[in-house]
C-alpha cells in the first residue's frame, strides 16, 4: 500500500467522490472495487453482500469474471467468504488455496489468485458482508493494509444500511439488511405483543465519516476523551449516582476502561486512517463488538457492555447531544428495545403505547421483569445483540410465552401471530368469565388465589382479577424506582396508599428485600463472589437496624387501625426470625407510647426460601403466625443451580421427587402447627406446578395478575382428593431426583384438567 495512512487518506478522498456522485448503485459499487484494487495495489477487489436467507451474494469485482456478478453465491459459513462472515474476524493468507475452508467456483476465474485478504463489513457488529482483495503472487498483506480495507469495508456498510443497494437484489434475494430474524431469549412477561421498534438508546445517526482534516479529527477525539474522562470523574467525587441510576462500581469501571490506552489508541489509528472522530469511534467499537459477542466468558461479555457505554459517551459528545435516554413520543403499538434497563425508566413510558419489550439482558427474576409483568407487558429477554440487529420502526413480535422475538417477520409469521394473539384474546376472555365464580376444586376444596404486586400501578389487578388479596408487596420495588433513600414518611404514604386500595382484603408486606441481583442505585454495592448466598434482605436489616426500624415503623404507621401482615425475607434460623421480631415489637411499643393507635391486628411472617430453615420447622412453625414459599430462591438453594445461569437453570425440575418431599414437609409442619402458608414464588403460578402443589396439601397461592385466568381454570377442573392419592404414591415410588412432570402431565390428560 502506497505511504500507509497517507495512501489510506487518498483512497476515502476518492471514495467520498464516489459516493456522492450521481450515478447507479451498480456503476458506484463497481467504481468502488476499481479505487479499492488500485490503491491496495490488488489485482482483484470483490464485494459479497449479505442476503436475508443467510447466503453472501457478488455484488461487485475487480479482478474476477464480471459475468459472476450476482450469479456467484456462498451458502452460510461456505468457503472462506463464509467464514469471515461467521467469524466476524479478517482472514490473511498468502496461499489461499491451501486453506481447509477454501472453495472453489470456476465462474470466478480465481483459481489463478494464491494471496488473500478478506475482512467482515460491520455495522453494530452485525455482519453485512465481505470485503476481499487477492494477487497472484504469493503476498504478505500488512498491518496497514489490513486497516485499510477496514475502514473502507465500514464505509460500504453505512452504503448498505442507508439502502444503497436494495434495488440491485433480485427477487427472492433480498439484502440481509432487512432479513427476518427469528430470536430465542428468555421469557420474561407473558403475552404476545405486536408493533414497530422504539430504541430506548437511539443509535448516534453518523453522516460524517470521512474527514476533511485528519489532524483536527484526532484533536475532536481528545477533547472528547476528556471531556468524557472529566464528567465520569465528577460523578464519582459528587456521588451523584442516583441521578444518572449508575451504581458507583459501574461509574468505577468506566472510569478504568476511559483511560485504558490500547482502546483509546485504536481509535487514533483509525482516525489517521482517514475517518471522522466520530466514525473512529463508531469503527472500532463495531469491531470489539463483533468479537465479543462470539465470546463465552461472562466477564467478556459484561466488559462489552461498558465499553459499548463508553462508546455512546463518546459519540454523544463528538455529535453534541446529550448523554442519557433520548424520549420521543411513542407510536400506537411500541415495542422497546433495550440493552438493560430499570423499572424507572419503564414506568416512564406511555403505558397505552407499549405493546411489547426486548431486552439483551434480564432473567425472569429481575425487578424489570416483575416491573413489566405488573404492568402487562409482554417481554423477552437475553437476545444477543438485539440492540444492532433491529433498527428504530421495524416490524417486531414479542413472544413473552415461548421466549421469543420475531424481527421484522414475513407476512405468514406475522399472521400466525396475529390468529396467536386472538387465540390468546378469546382465553383471556374465558378466563374473565371464571371472575365471578368461587375459587374451588371440582371436589369442593377451597384455594385462596392472591396476586404479588410491588407498585401501586399493580393494585387494579385485585379488582379485573377478583383476587383473595395481595400475598406478596415486594417492598423494595418503590426503593428500586426511586432516585433517593425514600424517608419513612413516603414509605408510609405507599403503604397506607395499597392498603386503601386493596379495600380491606389482606396484604401481606415483605420488608426489603435487596441485595444479590436487587442493588438500588444510591447505595454503594458490596462485591461479593456468590451476591445471592451473601449480604442480602434480613442480613442487611440486622446488620443495620435503623433501616429496618425506619421501615417497620412506616408500616406500623400505615396499618394504623387496620389489619397488618408483614414478612421477613430470607430468613436461616429461627434466631434471625426472633431478633427481627424483637425490632417490630419495640417500634409498635414506641408507637402506643406516642399515642398513636396501633394496627387493629399484626401479623408477623416469614419467607421460607433457605434450605436450612426445613431442619427447624417444627420451632418456626411455632414462632411465625404464617409461613410463605419463596419457591425461586428455595429451589436456587437446594439444587445449587443459579437461576440466572442458564447452563444449569433448566438442570433441574422443581415437580422433581427431592423437590416436591421438601415442600411437602412444610406444609406438613404448617398444618400440624395450624400455621397458615402460602406459595408465592414462580411455582405457584404456572398450572402443572399450582396443580402439583395443591396435591402437596397447598390451598393458598399468591402469583401474577396474568396468572389467576389459568390457574383457576385448573384448580376448578381439578379432583385434588384424587391426585393426592397419586401423588402419595408418586413420591412413595421413590424414583430419586427423578422429574414426575410428566407423570403430573398424565394425570391432567387423563382428567381432562387444563395445565
Amino acid at each position: 500500500m502506497r505511504g500507509a495512512h497517507g495512501g489510506s487518506g487518498v483512497l476515502l478522498r476518492r471514495l467520498r467522490e464516489v459516493m456522492a456522485a450521481s450515478i447507479s448503485p451498480q456503476e458506484r459499487l463497481d467504481r468502488l472495487v476499481v479505487l479499492i484494487a488500485g490503491n491496495l495495489v490488488a489485482e482483484v477487489c470483490s464485494v459479497y453482500v449479505l442476503r436475508e436467507d443467510g447466503s453472501l451474494e457478488l455484488y461487485a469485482t475487480e479482478g474476477l469474471n464480471r459475468e459472476a456478478v450476482h450469479l456467484t453465491t456462498m451458502r452460510a459459513g461456505e468457503g472462506l467468504v463464509g467464514l469471515i462472515a461467521r467469524e466476524a474476524e479478517p482472514v490473511v493468507l498468502s496461499d489461499a488455496q491451501n486453506h481447509p475452508a477454501f472453495s472453489y467456483r470456476p465462474e470466478t476465474g480465481e483459481e489463478i489468485y494464491r494471496s488473500w485478504l478478506g475482512v467482515p463489513i460491520l455495522r453494530g457488529g452485525a455482519v453485512m458482508g465481505v470485503l476481499v482483495i487477492q494477487n497472484r503472487a504469493t503476498r504478505h498483506y500488512t498491518e496497514e493494509e489490513v486497516e485499510s480495507l477496514q475502514t473502507t469495508a465500514m464505509i460500504m456498510a453505512e452504503m448498505i444500511a442507508a439502502g444503497g443497494l436494495k434495488s440491485l437484489a433480485a427477487p427472492g434475494a433480498a439484502i440481509g439488511l432487512d432479513r427476518p430474524i427469528h430470536g430465542i431469549g428468555v421469557a420474561l412477561a407473558d403475552g404476545v405483543g405486536l408493533g414497530h421498534a422504539v430504541l430506548h438508546e437511539p443509535r448516534v445517526a453518523i453522516t460524517n465519516l470521512i474527514a476533511e482534516n485528519p489532524a483536527g479529527e484526532v484533536n475532536r477525539l481528545e477533547a472528547a476523551i476528556a471531556e468524557m474522562r472529566t464528567s465520569i470523574d465528577e460523578l464519582i467525587e459528587r456521588g451523584d449516582v442516583a441521578h444518572t441510576g449508575e451504581h458507583r462500581d459501574v461509574l468505577e469501571t468506566f472510569r478504568m476502561f476511559a483511560h485504558d490506552q490500547g482502546w483509546l489508541r485504536r481509535m487514533r489509528e483509525v482516525v489517521l486512517t482517514g475517518l471522522t472522530a466520530e466514525a473512529a469511534v463508531e469503527r472500532v467499537q463495531s469491531d470489539t463488538r463483533a468479537k465479543m459477542l462470539r465470546q463465552t466468558d461472562p466477564y467478556l461479555r459484561e466488559r462489552l457492555h461498558d465499553l459499548d457505554d463508553l462508546a455512546n459517551r463518546l459519540l454523544r459528545t463528538l455529535v453534541g447531544k446529550a448523554n442519557g435516554v433520548a424520549r420521543e413520543e411513542l407510536p400506537e403499538n411500541a415495542i422497546l428495545i433495550a440493552r438493560s434497563m430499570g423499572p424507572a425508566a419503564l414506568l416512564d413510558y406511555d403505558r397505552a403505547h407499549l405493546r411489547g419489550l426486548v431486552l439483551e439482558e434480564g432473567g425472569p427474576t429481575s425487578h424489570i421483569a416483575i416491573v413489566a409483568r405488573a404492568l402487562g407487558i409482554p417481554a423477552v429477554g437475553e437476545i444477543v445483540n438485539a440492540t444492532a440487529l433491529i433498527q428504530s420502526g421495524d416490524a417486531v413480535i414479542v413472544d413473552g410465552q415461548a421466549g421469543a422475538v420475531q424481527i421484522r417477520p414475513q407476512p405468514d409469521v406475522e399472521n400466525a401471530y396475529k390468529d396467536k394473539a386472538r387465540l390468546r384474546a378469546r382465553k383471556q376472555e374465558q378466563y374473565r368469565k371464571l371472575k365471578s365464580q368461587p375459587s374451588v376444586t371440582k371436589d369442593r376444596v377451597p384455594i385462596v388465589l392472591q396476586i404479588n404486586a410491588g407498585l401501586l400501578v399493580d393494585m387494579p389487578n385485585l379488582e379485573a382479577t377478583a383476587a383473595a388479596g395481595i400475598g406478596l408487596f415486594r417492598t423494595e420495588l418503590q426503593f428500586m424506582v426511586a432516585e433517593h433513600m425514600p424517608t419513612t414518611s413516603e414509605q408510609q404514604a405507599l403503604y397506607a396508599a395499597v392498603l386503601d386500595e386493596a379495600q380491606g382484603r389482606p396484604v401481606t408486606f415483605r420488608t426489603l428485600d435487596i441485595g444479590g441481583d436487587k442493588v438500588l442505585p444510591y447505595m454503594e454495592r458490596i462485591e461479593e463472589e456468590n451476591p445471592a448466598l451473601g449480604w442480602r434482605a434480613i442480613r442487611i436489616g440486622l446488620d443495620k437496624p435503623r433501616l429496618l426500624r425506619a421501615q417497620v415503623r412506616a408500616l406500623l404507621r400505615a396499618g394504623s387501625g387496620r389489619d397488618l401482615k408483614i414478612m421477613l425475607p430470607m430468613i436461616a434460623t429461627v434466631d434471625e426470625f426472633q431478633r427481627a421480631r424483637t425490632i417490630v415489637r419495640r417500634e409498635r411499643a414506641m408507637l402506643e407510647k406516642q399515642g398513636q393507635v396501633p394496627p387493629l391486628s399484626l401479623q408477623l411472617g416469614v419467607m421460607v426460601e433457605v434450605p436450612s430453615l426445613l431442619f427447624e420447622l417444627p420451632e418456626i412453625v411455632r414462632e411465625a403466625d404464617f409461613l410463605s414459599i419463596g419457591t425461586n430462591d428455595l429451589m436456587q438453594f437446594l439444587f445449587a443451580a443459579d437461576r440466572e445461569n442458564k447452563r444449569v437453570a433448566e438442570r433441574f425440575d422443581p415437580l422433581g421427587v427431592g423437590a416436591l418431599r421438601a415442600l411437602r414437609s412444610i406444609v406438613e409442619a404448617a398444618a400440624e402447627a395450624n400455621c397458615p402458608v402460602t406459595v408465592c414464588g414462580e411455582m405457584g403460578g404456572k398450572p402443572l406446578e399450582t396443580m402439583a402443589l395443591i396435591g402437596l396439601g397447598y390451598r393458598a397461592f399468591s402469583m401474577s395478575a396474568a396468572s389467576i385466568g389459568p390457574v383457576k381454570a385448573m384448580l376448578r377442573a381439578l379432583d385434588a382428593g384424587k391426585l393426592a392419592e397419586r401423588l402419595d404414591w408418586m413420591l412413595a415410588a421413590g424414583e430419586g431426583a427423578t422429574s414426575l412432570r410428566p407423570q403430573l402431565a398424565a394425570f391432567a390428560a387423563e382428567f381432562k384438567v387444563p395445565v
